[in-house]
């Protein structure tokens, strides 16, 4: 299998990405590639993949599902135990890269992310299932476990503890990314894609066409 890696390789013939196509929004052009994203069917349209920064400057990456378009924000949730919680607390600058390979496509967001309000934390918090709300509580996200019965253990608990509503625990939260950048690609013939960014400066969005 390994000696036929050199030789994969995919011929992206979908489209072009041109400057006149552009919303002069970012977060328009945005919300209409996710909405091709979820007319496709691609899998999970909103995953992104999220990474982080450690106090050692070890970059860690890892695929969080985008929960909102909030005032000029990304918004997603977590465990504030987790690690990527505590390295956003050290380092709030961020990126977040959406992977629609299916249609040859894929969105680089660079920013930084801060905590939403308690009061949205609760608002999202309401609207989740409870076998999740459940899970939120029982895992003690990025420690280390003994088994998986452990974890199993855990959840019996707390749903045996909140048998009807499941509060929202202290230990979770939202985070919206603002961004300062948002790069769109779009792959090409003979690779050589189309890369449109726009990049904040002041109030407005410039948009500059970056090399594949």
């Amino acid at each position: 299998m390994e000696e036929g890696l050199p030789r994969m390789r995919r011929r992206y013939t979908a489209g072009r990405l041109l400057e006149r196509d552009l919303a002069p929004d970012p977060f328009d052009e945005f919300r209409a590639w996710l909405h091709d994203a979820v007319t496709m069917g691609i899998t999970e349209p909103n995953a992104m993949v999220l990474g982080t920064t450690g106090p050692d400057g070890q970059p860690s990456s890892r695929s969080v599902l985008l929960k909102g378009i909030d005032d000029g924000a990304f918004v997603f949730f977590t465990n504030t135990g987790s690690r990527k919680a505590k390295e956003i607390a050290g380092n709030p600058r961020v990126s977040l890269c959406f992977p629609w390979i299916a249609m040859e496509r894929q969105v680089l967001v660079c920013g930084s992310a801060s905590t939403v309000s308690r009061a949205a934390t609760l608002a999202y918090w309401r609207s989740r299932p409870r076998e999740s709300q459940i899970g939120a509580w029982a895992s003690r996200q990025s420690s280390v476990i003994a088994t998986r019965e452990e974890l199993e253990a855990a959840a019996a608990e707390i749903a045996e503890r909140y048998p009807d509503e499941v509060p929202l625990p202290d230990f979770w939260s939202g985070y919206r990314v603002v961004p300062e950048t948002v790069e769109f690609w779009q792959g090409g013939i003979a690779r050589l894609h189309d890369r449109l960014r726009y990049r904040r400066d002041g109030e407005k969005w410039v948009v500059e066409r970056l090399a594949p």
